[in-house]
């Protein structure tokens, strides 16, 4: 069964918590126990519409503010696909924490307030989801009941909205949507309220999305050795680890680095099911033809498709902490299983998400800034443009320090 993850972003009150409680409320997805306590905590708020965000803010500084503040996790299934909705903050000073959930979504869900029209978060979160690179972006132009569902209304909005997309040449696929989170407008049901809108609901849009073919280099991170030497296996070597894009089979010839060996998969197994194939996704054990010096942190690719090794880094970065990061500051690169340390060369521009600019007269990056910069490595790293394989080309920077989680970045072409 395919997994969908999704995202959602806003400004505050745009109602992205409502939404997706809206979104499985009306999808009886949710529990018996999850129905009570959300008619219970209306009831005592004296609402006369359900407060559906209960379902998501979790916290009691959420709750008590009425705003998003972690990244909140939902499930829920349908007859072919399971989904991960990412219910992320609107606030700009929790940046990181949208970016957290964003980076592993397929689906970007952006709202609008109707009445609003777009914010700097707007901005700021369709360039999050083009950086990373999301399959489909949904604008869902939301409370649309508050502006009595105005046909106009919701055209100037979309206009903005093309506009906006026009700045970015490469930009991802996107739909826009009128809903109103509150009263269930589109959501899953079609509105009788905008008859004007002949386009999809947001659950067909979400359910329709194509499953895209594996077309992506092979690649696989080696996490464990497995060397065995007992009465029933003799000078038995697997390598344990995870594919990260890609498919191989059996007989395939592929390239191990460092090093850059040759060698062709041997054997293949899952516990004990031995397989002729697999692909991205799978944790697995491979056995090669060649006795090939290996450990963990090395990588394998398929010979069509090789790695090649980089000591210097272009990147973008979205930083993450509250210290200042400064030329010649030091971290370690995480990568998969491979640990480098690392120094910021140089901060080449800092991207202004707001506008799409760039200003290079940077000397340093605070908390939430997004930049392009340039780093050395230690070591050679063996790592794909973001572009290129999103899999294999994205990273975190740690505090040797502090062991914190400093910067997430992105491999530049």
């Amino acid at each position: 069964m395919e997994l969908v993850k999704i995202s959602t972003a806003g400004s505050v009150d745009d109602g992205k918590s409502t939404l997706i409680g809206r979104l499985l409320y009306d999808q009886n997805a949710l529990t018996v126990e999850q129905r009570e306590l959300i008619e219970r905590k209306s009831a005592e708020k004296g609402w006369t519409d359900l407060d559906f965000s209960i379902l998501t803010d979790g916290l009691v500084a959420e709750r008590e503010q009425g705003i998003t503040i972690d990244v909140a996790h939902i499930y829920f299934s349908s007859s072919d696909r399971k989904f991960i909705i990412a219910d992320s903050p609107g606030h700009v000073e929790y940046t990181r924490n949208m970016v957290t959930g964003a980076s592993t979504s397929d689906i970007s869900l952006i709202l609008v307030d109707a009445r609003v029209g777009l914010k700097e978060q707007t901005y700021r979160h369709f360039f999050i989801s083009n950086l990373l690179k999301a399959k489909k972006v949904i604008f869902c132009v939301n409370k649309m009941d508050l502006v009595d569902y105005s046909e106009d209304r919701f055209l100037e909005i979309a206009v903005s909205i093309q506009q906006m997309t026009a700045q970015i040449n490469d930009h991802v696929p996107y739909e826009i949507i009128p809903i109103s989170s509150l009263k269930g407008d589109n959501l899953v049901h079609r509105s009788t309220q905008t008859a004007w809108y002949r386009g999809a609901t947001l659950d067909e849009l979400l359910r329709n999305e194509p499953t895209e073919s594996n077309v992506a280099p092979f690649r696989f991170d080696v996490q464990y050795v497995n060397h065995v030497q007992n009465e029933n296996y003799v000078d038995y070597r697997a390598y344990l680890g995870r594919v990260l894009s890609g498919k191989i089979a059996v007989g395939d010839s592929i390239q191990v680095v460092p090093g850059n060996k040759l060698s062709r998969i041997k054997s293949i197994h899952r516990f004990t099911e031995e397989l002729d194939q697999i692909q991205e996704g799978e944790s697995v054990s491979i056995l090669l033809e060649d006795d090939i010096d290996i450990s963990r942190g090395s990588s394998f690719a398929n010979r069509e498709n090789p790695l090649e090794p980089t000591n210097t880094l272009p990147a973008t970065l979205v930083w993450m902490d509250d210290r200042l990061a400064t030329p010649n500051s030091k971290w370690i690169l995480k990568f998969h299983s491979k640990e480098v340390l690392v120094k910021l060369n140089q901060i080449e521009s800092l991207i202004d998400p707001s506008s799409f600019s760039k200003n290079s007269d940077i000397h340093s990056l605070g908390l939430n800034d997004i930049a392009e910069v340039t780093l050395q490595s230690a070591q050679p790293l063996f790592i794909d443009n973001y572009s290129f394989n999103p899999k294999n080309g994205a990273f975190i920077l740690i505090d040797p320090m502090s062991n914190n989680t400093v910067a997430l970045g992105f491999k530049k072409d």
